[in-house]
């Protein structure tokens, strides 16, 4: 039987930590004000004959993108609290599934990956679908893109791929600009900084966090500015909170950590997460989390400002994130589970503020409306549900 911990939080006498909390406190309201609006009514909204891989809200809150293991891409209208079927596209160049799915930031094309040398662009305009491959020409054979963001001007795409290399690929030069050797192993999850798209996160199965600087880089000699350890196990998905300075990270270790780019990991640091992923001699993908994985202490040089225990993170790449600006202010973490449910964290504090079942299987994606208060969440089980405020059932 898999077990979870509740979440370690830090000493708040810590000097850096009562900065970091003091800082990330000032622009929210009181939390009993904010969890007054946290969703707590589940309903089904579609269900599919395969697993459902992804599912995000555009910016604008008005459209929701599905991805399924039945490679099609699907587009909901959500406008005025409606959840409607809009459109399907049958996706190209598919090898096993859709991976990852993301909208240009005008909300006119959406991006999809894939086991494939390609990333495709896809008009959601009008009646017609034009497809456009963008070939990232890699090295390696069997190839696959496992994250995708697109900067905020959405000229240019990241990507994270297999061969442990970010990918930068420029749309109006219509070519690969930028390719990194990043990572010692497959690289999970890629995000733009913040809105000048100059920084870029990475996270990895060598369960590192790598912040790289484009006006610095070079493509055959790359170094990253600075590397954020800690973590145990690989690294599943990272979210910037927008800001160039937070970002969270989810784990195979079991754990959401919460970093401040300010405080880059020392070397004991690094080699610590190294050791401790090569002692890891389990597959999450089909077994249970042993009990020497669950260990609470913190590795040697774990630079992370905070800890979040209580997820489970199992079988596939499990997303977490940032609650929206609009009607939080940020101020919780919310993120799949293996156990079917979505759990939601208060950041200060890191306690589990809420844990909303809807599914009988893996949730693997999770999105949170712009400016309602409502989550999708996307499962394995093949059905997305929409968690809402209301009574709850």
């Amino acid at each position: 039987m898999t077990r979870f911990y509740v979440c370690w939080t830090p000493n708040p006498t810590h000097t850096r930590w009562t900065r970091v909390r003091s800082e990330l406190r000032s622009c929210w309201p009181p939390p009993l004000f904010l969890r007054s609006f946290l969703p707590n009514y589940v309903s089904h909204k579609d269900t599919y004959q395969q697993k459902a891989f992804c599912g995000v809200y555009s910016e604008d809150g008005n459209m929701f993108l599905s991805a399924c293991q039945d490679q099609n891409i699907r587009l909901y209208d959500t406008t005025r609290g409606r959840f409607h079927l809009r459109r399907t596209v049958k996706a190209r160049d598919v090898g096993w599934s859709v991976l990852d799915v993301c909208f240009t930031p005008d909300a006119h094309h959406v991006l999809y990956s894939s086991w494939s040398d390609y990333i495709h662009l896809c008009s959601i305009d009008g009646d017609s679908e034009n497809h456009t491959a963008l070939d990232l020409n890699p090295d390696e054979r069997r190839f696959c893109v496992f994250s995708l963001a697109a900067s905020t001007d959405g000229n240019e795409i990241l990507g994270g791929a297999n061969d442990g290399c970010l990918y930068v690929f420029d749309l109006e030069q219509n070519k690969r600009t930028l390719k990194i050797d990043a990572h010692e192993d497959d690289v999970n999850a890629v995000a733009f900084a913040d809105s000048s798209s100059q920084l870029l996160f990475s996270g990895s199965d060598d369960a590192l966090c790598k912040v790289w600087d484009r006006r610095t880089l070079r493509e055959d000699r790359p170094q990253p500015v600075g590397q954020l350890a800690g973590h145990r196990d690989g690294i599943t998905f990272i979210h910037s909170k927008g800001d160039a300075r937070y970002l969270i990270s989810n784990s195979k270790d079991q754990s959401i950590k919460l970093w401040d780019v300010r405080k880059f990991s020392p070397k004991e640091g690094l080699a610590a997460s190294r050791l401790a992923v090569t002692q890891q001699n389990w597959d999450y993908r089909w077994q249970q989390v042993p009990q020497r994985a669950l260990k609470r202490h913190k590795l040697t040089g774990d630079t992370s400002v905070m800890t979040y225990r209580g997820h489970g993170v199992l079988h596939t790449l499990i997303r977490c994130r940032f609650s929206p600006e609009f009607s939080t202010g940020q101020r919780f973490i919310y993120s799949g589970c293996s156990t079917g449910k979505i759990i939601i964290y208060d950041v200060l504090t890191g306690g589990v503020v809420s844990r909303l079942s809807g599914h009988d299987a893996c949730v693997r994606d999770i999105s949170w409306h712009p400016y309602e208060d409502n989550i999708v969440s996307s499962s394995v089980s093949a059905v997305n549900a929409n968690c809402s405020t209301g009574v709850s059932v």
